[in-house]
């Protein structure tokens, strides 16, 4: 009970001489220290937020602006022409505000102005300069005078160490693309997968929308985009994730796979430890918006307006729609294990747990032997079956009592933590081992939210690094409160509820076929040479595997981000093209690359179009949702919102998984995640290009259906790869042969 103790700041009793109050030095001082960080964070988030509401400019130049104008004065030259003058005559006269002072702040307001004025230039100047997206469209390896100036200019108004969300005031709006860009791209999307009859009355549908409907939804569309920051994200975010009443599970979260071949430390309470240190350190950085934005080319910033929801933020249930809670400053987190739940503390006298200290507080989780309380072990399973029933759940039984208390210290949580009772990863010796990793990571059990599995997450061994043992570095704190376990009272009728929920979720999880396939026979390096995107090779193999596996093409969605503009998110490449399934059919070997580098070359432009706004998808989407409240109705709109993607696929960037040099340190990969299929009968592909010779491939489908199969699939995409691989061997070969033959001549 000593460690109890500790956690109580002072104690009295009362007497007959009086009060006999006891005051506990310890705890007094982790509490003045607690407010000094405190405050200190508060000085530190308001600093930046001067810096980021003046960016291009810094505070400093409105000092030099002041002064520069009072020196004019001085000098007795007016460059306000009369302003100045102006100001001073609205001042009142007192003898606190003498001709002198009238002066001197008039001087200064105008000076004011005049900065403010020049922020406000530079940063339209600067928005200006970003939507130009010219260089986009340039072949790889080839820059215009053109695009060498505006790279240029942009350095030039960009200023100097700009913070996380300097550039968001100079990002510019995404676009409202044409209607008739948007249906002509549309039909173009599906020509291949419509046969003549069933092309042309889909175009006479498209035509008449085209004609009646579409003009005026296109009106409001258009005034929705000057009115709101961005004309897409809020509607997405509603419409396709929150309004959602199916199971988020499968259905809608995602995965992130650890290092491959690496495993830091076998002591998983000390992974954890190294791993929550890192990413407090990471949360403290980004709630002060200390960040440097990402920016393409290092030069062209992107939006950063998703970045602070990565802690810190719930999504909480409810009956028609959910909505996203986002706090800040959160201080604890909640991890589960072994059907538990424990409330952790993240700061000890103002400052975060030390890694060793982190580690010492999970492994009294890791040692705690205690069971279960009534209807706890497969509570979670309520967040994994349908939104309705744990909406309803909620608020009969959370919304009072030690269930209410516990039920806020998780979703008010800096994030959560599972401590996995089984180890998962990649073992070259074991069969199939990346696929159980992977259904691991995105279901478990259907009742425990994955983060941090007993080989955890990513690159906190060369930062922060363990001992001999295995161990956290640092000294340990004995004098740590101790964790506590979060207390339930559940009903028979609730622990009803949650069974219910997680024979749903369950019968989900049971249907996901997964397969993980690791292609390291060429990677990025070799396909370069080819002078070919990587990605748009990846894409064709898709296709190639897709045609063989089911004998028809079908439509499919390549996600790209739109990140450019402010608030941007995604938008769709439809990746099956009239060259791709050219490629794909065309039997002449001979003709068969000039087919491949067409289709490729229309991919990365369509890609390129998705980036700048000019993507169809989320435009017809939005026509949907405008369509809806204003009561029309379109025959149009409802058969595109309606089509299956058979295939979905999304490239996983490596650089946000691996702040590591794979050229230095070429085991210290990471495998990259990917996520449930889409459609019943179809596919879901994600993949990531791991350095130089290394393509990573998470293949997922549905048992129930007798025409897909995860694992047949892969084989498939390693299959195309080779197959388009052997077209640049031989088109390398009749380039030696035919150089030979001039030579011979």
């Amino acid at each position: 009970m000593a460690e109890a103790h500790q956690a109580v700041g002072f104690q009295f009793t009362v007497t007959p001489d009086g009060i006999d109050l006891h005051l506990s030095r310890e705890v007094l001082k982790h509490i003045y220290l607690s407010g000094v960080t405190s405050w200190i964070k508060r000085a530190i988030r308001f600093k930046n937020g001067i810096l980021t509401g003046v960016y291009p400019a810094s505070p400093s130049s409105w000092l030099i602006a002041v002064i520069a104008i009072m020196s004019t004065m001085y000098a007795r030259i007016d460059p306000s022409l009369g302003m100045i003058d102006t100001i001073k005559r609205t001042l009142p006269v007192s003898d606190y505000m003498t001709v002198q002072t009238q002066t001197v702040l008039s001087a200064i307001l105008f000076a004011t102005g005049l900065w403010l004025s020049l922020i406000l230039m530079l940063r339209y100047i600067l928005k200006a300069l970003l939507s130009y997206h010219a260089w986009i469209f340039e072949s790889h390896g080839k820059m215009s005078f053109c695009t060498k100036l505006w790279l240029s200019l942009v350095k030039m108004f960009s200023g100097r160490r700009p913070l996380l969300y300097s550039f968001q005031a100079s990002l510019p709006r995404l676009p409202v693309p044409s209607v008739d860009n948007t249906i002509t791209r549309y039909l173009e999307s599906v020509r291949p997968l419509l046969d003549d009859e069933q092309y042309n009355q889909m175009e006479v549908v498209a035509n008449d929308f085209k004609r009646d409907e579409a003009p005026k939804l296109q009106k409001y569309l258009i005034l929705k985009s000057w009115w709101a920051t961005n004309y897409v994200s809020d509607w997405w975010e509603e419409y396709i994730y929150l309004r959602g009443r199916s199971p988020i599970m499968v259905n809608s979260n995602f995965y992130t796979m650890d290092l491959l071949y690496v495993i830091p430390t076998h002591r998983q309470a000390a992974r954890a430890g190294n791993v929550v240190h890192a990413m407090l350190q990471y949360r403290r950085k980004l709630e002060r918006g200390e960040h440097a934005p990402l920016r393409a080319l290092g030069v062209v910033p992107m939006c950063s307006y998703q970045m602070e929801r990565m802690f810190n933020t719930t999504r909480i249930p409810g009956i028609e729609t959910d909505f996203v809670q986002h706090l800040s400053d959160r201080k604890h987190l909640v991890v589960y294990h072994k059907g538990r739940f424990f409330k952790v503390w993240l700061y000890y006298g103002g400052r975060h747990l030390w890694p060793s200290e982190l580690e010492t507080q999970f492994q009294r989780i890791l040692d705690d032997t205690t069971e279960p309380q009534p209807g706890e072990l497969k509570l979670a399973a309520l967040t994994a079956g349908n939104r309705v029933p744990w909406a309803r759940a909620r608020l009969k039984y959370f919304s009072q009592g030690v269930n209410k208390a516990s039920l806020e210290a998780i979703e008010t949580s800096a994030f959560f933590l599972t401590l996995d009772d089984e180890a998962h990863g990649y073992d070259p010796d074991k069969l199939r081992s990346l696929d159980l990793y992977a259904k691991s990571l995105l279901h478990g059990k259907c009742y425990d939210s994955v983060l941090c599995e007993s080989n955890g997450c990513s690159t906190d061994c060369f930062h922060l690094g363990y001992t001999e043992e295995g161990h956290c570095k640092g000294d340990i704190n004995k004098g740590l409160p101790p964790t506590a376990k979060l207390q339930w009272d559940i009903p028979l009728e609730c622990q009803e509820v949650i069974e219910d929920s997680y024979m749903v979720a369950k019968e989900i999880a049971d249907d996901v076929d997964f397969h993980g396939c690791l292609f390291d026979v060429f990677g990025k390096g070799l396909i370069k040479k080819s002078r070919t995107s990587p990605d748009a090779f990846i894409q064709l193999a898709l296709q190639l595997a897709q045609f063989r596996d089911k004998g028809e093409f079908c439509l499919t969605y390549e996600a790209s981000m739109t990140r450019m503009f402010r608030e941007g998110r995604t938008e769709t490449v439809r990746s099956c093209t009239i060259e791709s399934t050219a490629f794909v059919r065309d039997p002449n070997v001979c003709f068969l690359l000039d087919l491949f580098r067409k289709a490729a070359d229309k991919h990365q432009n369509m890609y390129r179009l998705a980036m700048t706004g000019s993507g169809i998808d989320r435009h017809l989407f939005c026509l949907y949702i405008m369509s809806k409240y204003l009561n029309i109705d379109s025959p149009f709109l409802k058969q595109v919102l309606s089509e299956p993607w058979r295939l979905s696929t999304s490239q996983t960037p490596q650089q946000q998984l691996n702040m590591v040099d794979i050229n230095k340190f070429p085991r210290y990969v990471g495998a990259g995640g990917g996520f449930g299929p889409v459609a019943d009968d179809g596919y879901g592909v994600s993949y990531i290009i791991v350095g130089e010779n290394l393509i990573t491939f998470h293949i997922s489908s549905k048992f129930s259906s007798p025409e897909t199969d995860s694992y047949r699939f892969g084989q498939n995409i390693r299959q195309a790869m080779l197959d388009i691989r052997a077209l640049f061997d031989q088109n390398d070969k009749k380039d030696v042969m035919s150089r030979q033959t001039e030579r011979s001549l």
